[in-house]
Order: C-alpha cells, then sequence, then structure tokens
C-alpha cells in the first residue's frame, strides 16, 4: 500500500524542482522530504528523480508516477469537500485568504466580531499575499478584488461586494509644507514588484528624484506617513488614515469589485455560509469608504 504522505511529498517535488521548494511548500524539513521521497521509491523499487545541477527532473518511471498522483490528489481533494460540505455544525476550522490590506485595515474587527459570535468555530486568516486554491481546500473563502468577473473561475461561487477604488496620497504634513513653498524633494513611494501605475498621476504636485521603494504594502503606508512623498492607495486605507490626504488635482481609479468566493460542497457547511452572509453585510456598510465617498475632498 502506497502511503499518501509520500505521494504528497513526491508532487511538491515534482512541482517545485527542489527538496527545498519542497520542504519550504509543505512546511516540513529537509530531511523529512529526503525520506518521503526514498519510502516510496523503496515502495516502487524505481527511481523518481534524477539530481541535476539545475535541480530535480523526473526519471521516466517518475513520470508516470506523476500522473498518477495528479489523479490521486485530485481525488483526494473531492473526497474532502464531499465530506466537509455535509458538516453542519457550527465548530470546526475556518479558513480564510484575502488581501494583506483587506485583512490589516478593513475586515479584522469584523473577524473579531464573528468569532465572538462562534466562538466554537476556529478561525485561520490566510493574509500572506499569496492565492489560496480553494478548489485544493487550501482556504475555505477567498476574499478577492476582481477587476473583471470573466477570469473568475467557473467552479467558483461567488458573492459579489463593492466596488473598490484607490487614489493617490501624501501626509498631510508634506503637504502644507509643499504648499508653504519647502523645498524638500517630494518622490513616488512604490512596491518595487509594482511601480507607479499607469492610472496615477501627480497632480498639482510634482515629483522629484528617484522613486522609494519598498516590498510590502505597511512599509509603504508608514513612508507615505513619514512626508517622504506621494503614493496610490485603496480608498479604504487612505481615506481611513488621519495623517494622510489625497494629492490636489487627482482622480480615483477603480481597482475592481470585491467577492466572496467559495467551491463546491464547501459552501454548502453552515460555517461557512454563516460566516459569507456576515461578512457580505458588513461589506455592504463599507461601499462608501471602499468608493471613496466617505470623505470630502481636500
Amino acid at each position: 500500500m502506497i502511503d499518501w504522505d509520500d505521494i504528497r511529498h513526491f508532487l511538491a517535488v515534482a512541482r517545485g524542482g527542489s527538496v527545498r521548494a519542497a520542504a519550504e511548500g509543505l512546511g516540513v524539513y529537509h530531511s523529512t522530504v529526503l525520506r518521503r521521497i526514498a519510502q516510496l521509491e523503496e515502495r516502487l523499487g524505481a527511481q523518481m528523480f534524477e539530481k541535476l545541477p539545475s535541480g530535480y527532473r523526473l526519471t521516466a518511471a517518475g513520470e508516470e508516477v506523476l500522473e498518477l498522483a495528479n489523479q490521486m490528489e485530485a481525488s483526494s481533494h473531492q473526497l474532502e469537500t464531499r465530506v466537509f460540505g455535509r458538516d453542519q455544525s457550527v465548530r470546526g476550522l475556518l479558513r480564510v485568504t484575502l488581501a494583506p490590506p483587506l485583512a490589516t485595515h478593513l475586515l479584522m474587527p469584523d473577524f473579531a466580531d464573528f468569532a465572538r459570535l462562534h466562538p466554537d468555530i476556529e478561525m485561520e486568516i490566510l493574509s500572506s499575499g499569496e492565492l489560496a486554491n480553494l478548489t485544493n481546500r487550501e482556504a475555505d473563502v477567498a476574499i478577492r478584488v476582481v477587476y473583471d468577473r470573466k477570469t473568475l473561475p467557473l467552479n467558483l461561487h461567488g458573492l459579489k461586494g463593492p466596488e473598490v477604488f484607490g487614489g493617490v496620497y501624501m501626509s498631510r504634513d508634506r503637504l502644507a509644507a509643499w504648499r508653504a513653498g519647502a523645498p524638500d524633494p517630494i518622490r513616488w513611494i512604490v512596491i518595487s514588484i509594482h511601480g507607479i501605475p499607469d492610472w496615477a498621476s501627480e497632480g498639482e504636485v510634482r515629483t522629484t528624484g528617484v522613486p522609494f521603494r519598498t516590498t510590502d504594502a505597511e512599509a509603504q503606508i508608514v513612508a507615505v506617513r513619514q512626508g517622504l512623498g506621494i503614493t496610490t492607495l485603496p480608498c479604504f486605507v487612505g481615506d481611513a488614515d488621519p495623517l494622510l490626504v489625497r494629492v490636489p488635482g487627482t482622480d480615483l481609479h477603480m481597482y475592481g469589485t470585491l467577492w466572496l468566493l467559495t467551491q463546491g460542497e464547501t459552501r454548502k457547511t453552515k460555517r461557512v455560509r454563516l460566516f459569507t452572509e456576515f461578512v457580505s453585510g458588513r461589506l455592504a456598510a463599507y461601499a462608501p469608504l471602499l468608493a471613496g465617498l466617505s470623505i470630502s475632498r481636500d
């Protein structure tokens, strides 16, 4: 009998191309991956990988096993999903995936309210920035900003929420200094992987010098609060921050629409239904903030 855990480790190496990538993806030690692969090779009597300078490459036998392993994984996910869908208890694990700014700057108080209402539901908030796969049961609910509805996978069930807008912001004190004629340069503050969005303009303020780059949204927000320059932010972040103000002469831009997404049998469970109905109501109340209509323009 082949151990399913051996297959999981085999798939992780095959997809990641290295033992290190597999170990990081599975959250296990390097030695655990090697041991699992060795067990699988011993049971099957064949070598699964060739170790090359560039990484691990499947052998001919490994290619055959990969096809069957993918089928096993799909069957395992289907079985889990069907059993999970029959669970009508208001207890157990509920995993929610969403972008970090949505978690930290908008919905965490609502998650806390839901957790207080349902103390037997164990909540896990996945807000690392990586997209979790609902089909593979990596999460039960996804809260995503979607620009084009047609890009949503057909197997996902969606509850449509409000539209999300963004704008160009700077520190309130920096704007006052600029209006007073302060000579300090004003930079664009950008997240390294994104750069300056095509839609963003400087409005009445003119930037000088090189951009100031960060690797994450929280550092970006701190940098603009410090008066280093201007940056683009969702309105629910920028408008809610008393230290920030919209740059004069700039317009808002629609990022997309918020969707609450669930998959197949998972959405039929009571805890998932309770959560999606609860959060959907909270999002509706946030519609003016998300659209940039909650404040008067400076």
